[in-house]
């Protein structure tokens, strides 16, 4: 069995709404976030970032978000939560959640954590007006390659799709949210709306109301 060391609304959600979509056997660990456990020792044996999640399988720990997606979702093929290596639409999976990783996520960063992004103890301000711009810039360049949908790749319910939901939510709070844009929005609703994301709520007491009205 799998253990997901998760904080509620974390990016931690990816995993556990992997794991609820393909049905695998798991507990829940919940670090105490608040009181840093996450930088004490023995979290730290775990992930030397002391960042979360972690999911762990009979003693070895494996760290980094997408790792550990792709890791789940390549042990049950049949999902379809990842593209195989011979379909067409892998390099546009690949492109986007890489895109969604490595260039949308530090930036989401950068704007609430913007102390830790300079020397300058008066330069938090500046750093996330930064970041919040070129945020702004990232979430439109994803609202325009959205077609039809529903999903990301069309009819096609994959990884990506639940990235960009747990991104849209942390977007909730910039002057620009994500949820305006209706391409966006409505992939979030229809990801929201299905059965284990809403598990996945239920279990870490998050809401959808980033999406209201």
């Amino acid at each position: 069995m799998y253990e997901l060391h998760y904080y509620p609304g974390n990016a931690s959600f990816a995993p556990h709404v992997v794991l609820r979509e393909l049905g695998l056997p798991f507990e829940l660990v919940r670090v105490d976030r608040e009181n840093n456990a996450n930088k004490g020792a023995a979290y730290l044996q775990l992930n030397p970032t002391g960042r979360i999640p972690v999911l762990v399988k009979d003693g070895a720990a494996m760290f980094e978000t997408v790792a550990i997606c792709m890791h789940l979702a390549e042990r049950a093929p049949e999902a379809g939560l990842v593209p195989g290596v011979e379909d067409a639409q892998r390099a546009k999976f690949l492109q986007w959640l890489v895109f969604m990783t490595n260039t949308v996520q530090p930036d989401v960063l950068m704007y609430y954590y913007n102390a830790r992004y300079t020397t300058d103890p008066d330069g938090g301000a500046a750093v996330q007006q930064a970041a919040a711009r070129r945020l702004e810039e990232w979430y439109a360049i994803i609202e325009d390659a959205l077609g039809d949908g529903p999903y990301f790749l069309g009819t096609r319910f994959t990884l990506l799709d639940i990235y960009l939901t747990m991104l849209t939510r942390w977007g909730r709070n910039l002057p620009t949210p994500p949820a305006s844009l209706p391409k966006t929005a409505a992939l979030a609703r229809k990801v929201l709306a299905r059965p284990a994301v809403g598990e996945v709520l239920a279990a870490e007491g998050i809401t959808g109301d980033f999406l209201a009205g």
